[in-house]
């Protein structure tokens, strides 16, 4: 398979950007490595963070952000036995890790101490060709759509991890704090798939719509409730409250009043990222009532794994909208406006980039707005 001497990529010089539309040189794979040239790439909103500098991790630099990629496997190391040239694959956040640390042994290679995080560490997919260690790369069944499955690798996976983190069985509610957003529409499908019962908190008739169709039992507008603890819990069949909470919207108040209406011996699970945030809790009710509160990180490569089976059974869809990869700078534009309106995530779906595309195609097919970034 013939593999060129340079690329186009959306190159990060320098914090607080901008991206530079440039060719760099095509990297050779290392032995435990492989190179996928990348189809598609999702943009997230971890990837306008690292732009800006506002993550705290030390960065790569320059740095190709990007870490939603799909494609196809064109090149790889001898170590790479497990995967052949021509596979479909998807490149993920974790980019690679030591696996041989505790972390890393008891499949929580998200924490190792040595991860590398695509388009934060090393180099991400925002370029047309990719380097990964082969043990992180998950393969994608060839009957999936790579521009489609993109957003699943990053955004699909970190909802369906945090799910399992609550605990949740079969049956159980869970209240979706900003459930009509991008995280929050593909946690409120992942829920109902795995057998969970949502209950969908946001803002909006248009995301009342949206959680409606997704199959939300309940919807509440956090704008219009006087007593949101009252509303969430009068909800529920018992008037107990959620068994769990997912948190993906991006601001801290609804992490604060989490604890008010979260079913005893409940658990809430943080997954969104306000910037400069804390999570408050009342001691005494967070004790006396056996309240569980903890945080979600991305999921590890059996997460991947299942996530991606939901995807390929029929059981996730995620609208998305397809520019090419030159457009990467606008893109960034556009969700620094909704990060100052105080809108982000408000609207349900992503962007995706394609390498060689020179111009934008349609929304997909959706009764909704959807932002889809693929490079």
């Amino acid at each position: 398979m013939e593999i060129p001497d340079t690329q186009w990529a959306q190159v990060l010089e320098q914090t607080g950007g901008p991206v530079i539309y440039k060719q760099i040189p095509v990297r050779k794979p290392g032995p435990d490595e492989v190179l996928v040239k990348i189809k598609y790439s999702s943009v997230c909103h971890t990837d306008l963070s690292a732009m800006k500098g506002d993550l705290p991790i030390q960065m790569k630099l320059p740095l190709v952000g990007g870490h939603e990629g799909a494609g196809m496997v064109v090149a790889k190391g001898d170590l790479a036995t497990e995967i052949d040239i021509g596979d479909h694959a998807g490149i993920k956040w974790i980019n690679g890790s030591c696996l041989s640390c505790e972390f890393c042994q008891n499949a929580d290679e998200p924490l190792c101490p040595k991860a590398l995080m695509s388009g934060c560490t090393v180099d991400g997919t925002f370029q047309q060709y990719c380097i990964a260690k082969a043990a992180h790369i998950s393969k994608l069944p060839k009957n999936v759509p790579l521009d489609a499955v993109s957003p699943i690798l990053c955004a699909g996976l970190t909802v369906y991890k945090g799910l399992k983190e609550s605990g949740a069985r079969p049956g159980q509610l869970v209240a979706i704090v900003g459930a009509g957003g991008g995280l929050g529409s593909l946690a409120q499908q992942y829920a109902r798939a795995m057998g969970m019962r949502v209950i969908a908190i946001d803002i909006g008739e248009e995301k009342r719509a949206l959680c409606d169709e997704l199959g939300a039992e309940a919807y509440i507008d956090f704008t219009e409730s006087k007593d949101l603890a009252h509303d969430v819990q009068v909800a529920t069949p018992d008037g107990l409250g959620p068994h769990a909470v997912l948190l993906v919207a991006a601001s801290e108040k609804p992490f604060q009043q989490a604890t008010s209406y979260v079913r005893s011996r409940g658990t809430i699970v943080a997954i969104g990222l306000p910037p400069n945030a804390y999570l408050k809790a009342p001691i005494f009710g967070t004790v006396s009532r056996m309240i569980t509160i903890k945080g979600s990180y991305v999921g590890n490569r059996q997460d991947a794994a299942e996530a991606i089976d939901f995807f390929a059974r029929g059981q996730i869809k995620a609208p998305f909208k397809i520019l090419p990869l030159k457009d990467l700078g606008h893109v960034y534009q556009l969700m620094g406006w909704f990060v100052r309106h105080l809108i982000i995530g408000t609207y349900a779906g992503v962007i995706c980039y394609e390498p060689t595309m020179q111009q934008a195609r349609p929304f997909a097919s959706s009764p909704r707005t959807t932002l889809s970034h693929i490079f």
